[in-house]
């Protein structure tokens, strides 16, 4: 390359006609600038692909605008530089060290931090960590422990249908007095207790088909070593220091009370004691040395993880826990350890085998030890997309927790879902009243399926709900045996549907033009989208009155076509009619199948069998009504059998 330089101003001209050889560059007093600039510049675009292409187009602009074309090219560097930078920072933060600082990483204004994050969240978006509480083993399992599994298992099943990479995680907490307590009662040595309980959890989820991908314990080795580390690093960052601690300790939630959280009450003998608002459980007033965590030290940190309010849904519970963020008192340090020879059962502290590490602590990091942390796999996943909680332990999950991650230098949850509470006959579920409701039991009269459909059906997150078997009866004989069955039927028996066949909806689909049929036409091509919103705002019962809702219409549409009479008649008009309800309405309830599949996924993979549905068309994707896609299929298709029964009807006498 040829270049002509002087100890003056210049400007360089590019020969375009020269690019397959040497470049020559004439120099000219116009503008201010280097010689080694403009040398550099050009050497680059020399390299670039496409140099050859636009020659002619940057001899140009260099020649009747040089400063422009200078301000371009450096322009191009600043954009390029900036991504690089992004880039950095993206790395960085994907690969998420375990040093992170949670609190001063979120404190950097500078837009190539902050693009940076959420660039990380946008690329982790495809993997889906749903977690469950893991269940408490001094009792049996009960219709709300079994609600909350179906509801994170509900949600897990809708992010797999859409392709996503999802691991639901659920297990048993197994340590605590509560659980020595629990063993001594049943005559069993605390850890053959803790295999007995936790055998009848993971009996509950296989029982009621809830996928989970890992089941955790506490009393599992890796665990012991997760939590061990987790302690170690809150010690290296000095957030723990050992102390005397005293206060009113309730001995049923494991946790110490402050006065607020305490009334008195007057007991026959005329004694007072000291009980928990929350539960009612009485408490002792307990001294001791053990270990606490400066949760003083994360309150700027807690309240801005909760300046984004779908941190914690619904609003209300949202609500609360901002309001107890702001409470001094309940934000004071607490204790994270209790000494052994009141609280044996229990992982040591690392250097202190005196103490034993707090239950909560302890339970808590169940969620990192199912992903294999601080094995670097468990980044794929974390933080967890939805934390699906009871009302009961919202103060554990939505200040304990992120406040421990902060410290370790790891991302709090995306969503802590919250939801209230299961009476029973509208009154709070008790031992000592005797009306805990078994889910196994209940499974007996109404089916897993069943169960899990009413649970889902008649859910309310933010109010307790009420469970009654009258109302389950009702509710699984009208919608389940009645509307969805009774549809099936009215398509697919011997007298309406002889050759036992699906016909084409791309074919038929416009041979209807009665009111019902073009209203139906409307609620199958918007069923998707309206339970796609509802299943994405946790509204699960909102998508099954949408299911609902469009069942209901295509009866309506049976009942004023009258596929009955039209197979008496033999006119062609007639037998078109005939495949045309059939076809709409067999379509409709191949959508209603596929939507309903996260809340019950044997019913509707046993009706998508008797439709002959793929496996790999039973996606999200595949909501929208077949006529509406580009590839069309102009033939029927038989159905698998001639009888199917969706869901029998319960009789009365099978009432509890």
């Amino acid at each position: 390359m040829a270049i002509f330089l002087r100890r003056s101003k210049f400007k360089l001209y590019l020969d375009p006609r020269k690019t397959n050889s040497a470049i020559t560059f004439t120099l000219k007093r116009l503008i201010m600038s280097s010689c080694s600039r403009f040398e550099k510049i050009f050497d680059d675009l020399q390299t670039n692909p496409y140099f050859k292409k636009y020659a002619n187009k940057i001899s140009k602009l260099q020649q009747t605008n040089p400063v422009e074309f200078l301000q371009r090219i450096e322009e191009k560097e600043r954009i390029i530089k900036k991504k690089k930078v992004i880039s950095r920072c993206l790395k960085s933060t994907r690969n998420l060290q375990l040093s992170w600082n949670y609190s001063q990483l979120w404190k950097l204004k500078t837009i190539e931090k902050i693009s940076a994050v959420k660039a990380y969240s946008q690329l982790a978006s495809e993997y889906k960590y749903i977690t469950t509480p893991i269940f408490y083993v001094n009792a049996d399992p009960h219709i709300g422990h079994l609600y909350t599994a179906v509801l994170a298992d509900s949600i897990a099943r809708f992010n797999s249908m859409q392709n996503h990479i999802v691991a639901l995680n659920t297990g048993t907490d197994e340590h605590g007095i509560k659980v020595q307590d629990a063993a001594k009662y049943c005559n069993l040595a605390t850890n053959q207790y803790c295999n007995k309980m936790s055998k009848i959890f993971k009996k509950m989820c296989e029982t009621f088909n809830i996928n989970y991908t890992n089941f955790i314990r506490t009393t599992d080795p890796c665990h012991y070593d997760t939590v061990q580390y987790f302690w170690r690093l809150l010690e290296e960052r000095n957030h723990i220091y050992k102390g005397k601690y005293s206060g009113w300790y309730c001995v049923s939630e494991e946790a110490f009370l402050s006065s607020e959280d305490l009334i008195e009450k007057v007991l026959p003998s005329g004694n007072v004691i000291k009980v928990s608002i929350e539960s009612g459980h009485t408490v002792e007033w307990t001294e001791e040395e053990n270990y606490k965590f400066q949760l003083s030290k994360f309150q700027n940190d807690l309240k801005y993880w909760l300046k984004d309010e779908k941190v914690v849904q619904p609003r209300t519970f949202h609500r609360i826990l901002s309001q107890w963020i702001d409470d001094e008192i309940v934000l004071k340090d607490f204790s994270i350890s209790r000494p052994i020879n009141r609280v044996s059962w229990g992982i040591p502290t690392p250097n202190d085998k005196n103490q034993t590490i707090y239950v909560w602590l302890d339970a808590l990091i169940n969620y990192l030890t199912s992903l294999g942390y601080p094995n670097e796999k468990f980044k794929k996943f974390w933080p967890p997309t939805v934390q699906v909680i009871g009302k009961d332990i919202l103060k554990f999950h939505g200040i304990y927790w992120p406040a421990f991650l902060i410290a370790a230098g790891l991302e709090p949850p995306r969503t802590l879902l919250c939801h209230s509470h299961w009476t029973i006959d509208h009154m709070k579920m008790s031992k000592s009243i005797g009306n805990v409701i078994s889910p196994f039991v209940a499974a007996k009269d109404f089916t897993p399926e069943g169960l899990r459909y009413f649970l889902l059906r008649n859910s309310n997150l933010q109010k307790d709900c009420n469970y009654s078997a009258e109302v389950i009866l009702n509710v699984l004989n009208s919608e389940l045996a009645d509307t969805f069955g009774n549809l099936i039927s009215r398509c697919t028996g011997k007298m309406v549907n002889p050759m036992n066949q699906i016909p084409s909806i791309e074919i038929y689909v416009n041979n209807l033009t009665s009111e019902p049929a073009m209203k139906l036409r409307n609620n199958i091509e918007s069923l998707g989208k309206i339970a796609q919103q509802y299943y994405e705002s946790f509204h699960i019962s909102y998508v099954i009155e949408a299911v609902m809702k469009t069942l209901r219409s295509a009866n309506l549409m049976v009942e004023y076509h009258k596929p009955w009479l039209l197979r008496k008649k033999t006119d062609n008009l007639d037998i078109i009619e005939l495949n045309s309800v059939i076809a709409l309405a067999l379509e409709t309830t191949r959508i209603s199948a596929i939507v309903l599949y996260p809340v019950v996924p044997d019913l509707s993979s046993n009706l998508l069998n008797f439709l002959n549905v793929p496996i790999h068309a039973r996606n999200w994707c595949n909501t929208q009504p077949k006529y509406l896609n580009s590839l069309k299929s102009a033939k029927s298709k038989p159905l698998s059998s001639e009888n199917m029964i969706l869901f029998p009807k319960i009789k009365l006498s099978t009432k509890n």
